[in-house]
Formats: C-alpha cells, sequence, structure tokens
C-alpha cells in the first residue's frame, strides 16, 4: 500500500468507529426480524446513515451501490472501520462548476485537472466514483476493496476509489493525479 502523506489516526476517529459499532449490535435484532437474511448489512447501513447523515449514494451505479455496501458492511463488522462517503455520483452541471472553480483556484485548466476533471472525463459522473472518509476507512478500503472491485486509482487523492469489476481483482494501474491520460501514461509516453 503507497501512501505518500500518511494521516495519522485521531482517537475520534476511533470512537466515532466504536459507537457505530455498538449502534449497529443494538440495531441488530430489529434488522433481523425486517430481513433475516441480510439483518447485518440493513443495521450497518442504519448506523451508518446516523454517523454521516448527510451522504447521498443516489446516482451510484447499481454495481458501485453494492459493492460499496458490501465493503463498508465487512469493514465496519469484522474490523470495526468506518467507511463514509463524501461524494459519489455528481450531476455534469455540479462537476463542471467544480471544474471551473478549480480552475480559477489554480490559475489554469492543466493545473485544475490535477484534482478534478471535466464532466466528460470525470468517473463521479458516470456513478463509478467514490471519495471516502476518514483515512483509516480509505486505508481499509484500500487494502481490501479489490474483492468488491473498489480501487484507489489516484497517487495524490487518498480517499478516491473506483468501481471497476473489469479488473479482476488485479489493481489497475495507479495514476499520478487525474489529470493524466492512462493511455498515454500506460504507453510510458508522459
Amino acid at each position: 500500500m503507497d501512501e505518500p502523506h500518511t494521516i495519522p489516526p485521531r482517537p475520534r476517529d476511533r470512537l466515532f468507529a466504536a459507537v457505530t459499532l455498538v449502534l449497529a449490535v443494538l440495531l441488530l435484532p430489529v434488522a433481523f426480524v425486517r430481513h433475516p437474511g441480510s439483518a447485518r448489512e440493513l443495521a450497518c447501513r442504519w448506523a451508518l446513515r446516523m454517523r454521516f447523515p448527510a451522504e447521498d449514494l443516489t446516482g451510484l451505479t447499481d454495481g458501485a451501490m453494492t459493492a460499496f455496501t458490501a465493503a463498508r458492511t465487512e469493514a465496519l463488522w469484522c474490523h470495526g472501520q468506518l467507511i463514509g462517503l463524501t461524494s459519489g455520483y455528481r450531476d455534469p452541471l455540479v462537476q463542471q462548476r467544480m471544474f471551473d472553480e478549480e480552475v480559477r483556484r489554480s490559475g489554469s485548466p492543466a493545473l485544475a485537472r490535477m484534482l478534478v476533471l471535466p464532466p466528460a472525463e470525470s468517473n463521479h459522473v458516470k456513478g463509478i466514483a467514490l471519495d471516502v472518509r476518514p483515512h483509516e476507512g480509505a486505508r481499509w478500503l484500500e487494502e481490501h476493496g479489490a474483492r468488491y472491485g473498489l480501487y484507489r486509482i489516484y497517487d495524490n487523492e487518498w480517499w478516491h476509489f473506483e468501481y471497476r469489476p473489469d479488473s479482476g481483482g488485479t489493481p489497475p494501474r495507479r495514476l499520478p493525479h487525474a489529470g493524466v491520460d492512462p493511455v498515454i501514461e500506460n504507453g510510458n509516453q508522459m
């Protein structure tokens, strides 16, 4: 696992994870009554909704939603790790606004592309990109996400993962940043 800028674990993140897990355990009997076959997933979903009330999974593809839900369920139940979504699907107009703001902030489209892509190139617009938090959850996802087709894509964004089920468990080559053309990068023509 390549982590150029490791962020140390914060005690409050550990506390939030512990409280969320306890909450999921308390919700488990109710979830079992409602859906016996998927009680752990349901209790996890309810507990995470309380921990991350502003997150919005709307617009993710069915595959990305299923993979993310399964991964975060395992992370919480088996490892006590929280994985929240800060940004998933983005409307093309929102993505364009973000790109335009980054162009203004950085001073050029080329520099902006290192962090934000225009809508036609963004996998957030396609519903397969996930920006996650906290750092410990992202670290867990980087280590275990391949089982779900979820991979960290850029060196400079520890939080950005994409649903790539066609990778067959082999991580796609990580790019330095979003603005790198993967065709040129893979052909070593950079």
